[in-house]
Parts: structure tokens; C-alpha cells; sequence
């Protein structure tokens, strides 16, 4: 068996302590809560509990418009990336509080093993799938239980095929969808799940939230929250034979107005979790 390699986490927050929390114990039980790094965007928070035995930091604010502030926060990521490769880190996952990647269970591999096994040149993404509520079926999302045991339905979203695994230092793109100069590699059996759309009453805090709206995310988060209408109103098809259909299409298809990004053709296409991933996250 090959030898693990050594797997940092990094993220950056701000208001987001529900997500924190699984983001905490999901990557500190694949990789160590000592190899977590938490930012927090601004000195006027205070570090939570749940970032006992992570590297947490409180950061001065990050800008006070979504699209700058966005841009200046992945280049100091990327930084802090690069200062853990001089650390001693092989991989570097750069993922928000809400996304969490996760192997297929069929693999019968932990996170690490998984990674510490694929042969990355500059970065490896998983495919993305956007969680969304199915209205009527699915309650409010707690902590209390897995969300996988809470939340079955999700759109393939080419939005959250990123590069979010890197192995040597580079520059994100904005919200971690490109690496620059770089082409993606779509990994087999490897997901990132996003859940930040996945709670019609947690949406509603986000859009209610002042700091988000002073910082123009309003319109971003109405746009995203259609994943909840996807997801109620679309009908659910089969997991393996899509999401293998996606990989292939996004792998080959790209926006003529950004070449190392994935495409899908604007389909929208909603499949089912299966229950082999319920315990998963």
C-alpha cells in the first residue's frame, strides 16, 4: 500500500458556524484536525468551539463587495496553500465551510488513502453536485444527523467541479473554479457535495443576513437557491449512469470563455443519492 501522503484543508468564513461544524468534523476525521486551517474574514468574530485543535485565525475583513472581495480572498488562499506546501504538505484541499469531498463508499477508501493513491501533476477535481431540499419530502437540515441521511437529491452542477485538490503551489480562480494556467482532471468515484443551498430556512437566514447583503450577495444567493425548485420539482434520475455521463461530458466540454472550466450543455439534470452514501457526511 502506498504511503499517505500529508493532506492539508483550508477555508475561509465568516457568519457560517452551522457548515463549520460538519466542515470540522467531516475533514478532521479523514485528515486530522491538526491539518485543518480556518480563516475567519474579519477580527470583529471570534473563533468558535468547534475549531479546538484546528489552526484557527481571525483575518482582517476582506473588501465589502462580493466580486473583489471574492478575488482577493482566493489570492490569499492560494498564499496560505502555498506557505503549507513549504510546511511539508503533498495536497492541499482549498474548499468553502459548505463543500465537502467525499469518495464513493463503493471504493471502500478514506479521503487520504484515496488521494494519497491518484497522481496529481498541479490539481484533481472531484465532480460537483449541488444539494438541494426536496420540498414536502425532506425536513429542516440539523446537525443532530448525518446530511447525507437528510438530503437525497442534487443537481450535477459543473459550478462545483473545481480544482479544489492541489498539489504544488498556484492560484485559485475566484471562489476556487479555476485554477489559472491550468487545465482540471476530473477524478473517478470522487465528489464534492454542496450543501449551501440544501435549506430553504437556512437560505432564508443567508439572504436575511446584513453583512451578505452589504456585500451585493443577494442576487447570487437567488440565483443559486433554484437548486430547492430543482430539486422538488425535477424528476430524480439515476445516480451512477449520470453522474458517469457527466464526468465524461464535463471532461471534454468547456465554456468558449474559459477553456479550464467545465461545461454541461445547461442541462439540468437531478439524481438521487443512494443509500450507500448516508453515512458518509
Amino acid at each position: 500500500m502506498p504511503k499517505l501522503k500529508h493532506i492539508a484543508a483550508l477555508t475561509m468564513v465568516r457568519n457560517d458556524d452551522f457548515f463549520l461544524e460538519k466542515w470540522v468534523d467531516y475533514y478532521g476525521r479523514e485528515l486530522g484536525k491538526e491539518n485543518l486551517y480556518i480563516y475567519y474574514d474579519g477580527e470583529d468574530q471570534a473563533v468558535a468551539d468547534i475549531c479546538q485543535g484546528t489552526n484557527a485565525f481571525l483575518h482582517p475583513k476582506i473588501g465589502n463587495q462580493v466580486v473583489a472581495a471574492e478575488k482577493e480572498r482566493l489570492r490569499f488562499l492560494s498564499e496560505k496553500a502555498a506557505e503549507l506546501f513549504g510546511k511539508g504538505y503533498e495536497l492541499v484541499i482549498g474548499v468553502d465551510a459548505d463543500e465537502y469531498i467525499v469518495v464513493d463508499p463503493k471504493k471502500g477508501q478514506s479521503l487520504k488513502e484515496y488521494l494519497s493513491n491518484q497522481d496529481i501533476d498541479v490539481c484533481l477535481s472531484p465532480l460537483g453536485l449541488d444539494f438541494g431540499q426536496k420540498l414536502g419530502e425532506e425536513e429542516d437540515l440539523t446537525s443532530e444527523r448525518t446530511f447525507l441521511s437528510q438530503r437525497h437529491y442534487a443537481q450535477i452542477g459543473t459550478r462545483y467541479t473545481k480544482p479544489s485538490i492541489i498539489a504544488k503551489p498556484c492560484r485559485w480562480g475566484s471562489g476556487f473554479h479555476r485554477v489559472k494556467g491550468h487545465n482540471f482532471h476530473i477524478a473517478k468515484d470522487l465528489f464534492l457535495l454542496h450543501f449551501g443551498y440544501a435549506d430553504k430556512k437556512i437560505l432564508g437566514e443567508r439572504l436575511g443576513d446584513a453583512d451578505r447583503k452589504a456585500q451585493g450577495w443577494e442576487k447570487h444567493i437567488y440565483k443559486r437557491s433554484r437548486t430547492i425548485k430543482y430539486a422538488t420539482e425535477k424528476k430524480a434520475h439515476d445516480f451512477d449512469r449520470w453522474t458517469r455521463f457527466a464526468r465524461i461530458c464535463q471532461t471534454w466540454c468547456r465554456p468558449p470563455y474559459a477553456l479550464n472550466k467545465p461545461a454541461m450543455f445547461e442541462l439540468r439534470i437531478v439524481v438521487k443519492i443512494p443509500e450507500r452514501f448516508d453515512h458518509v457526511l
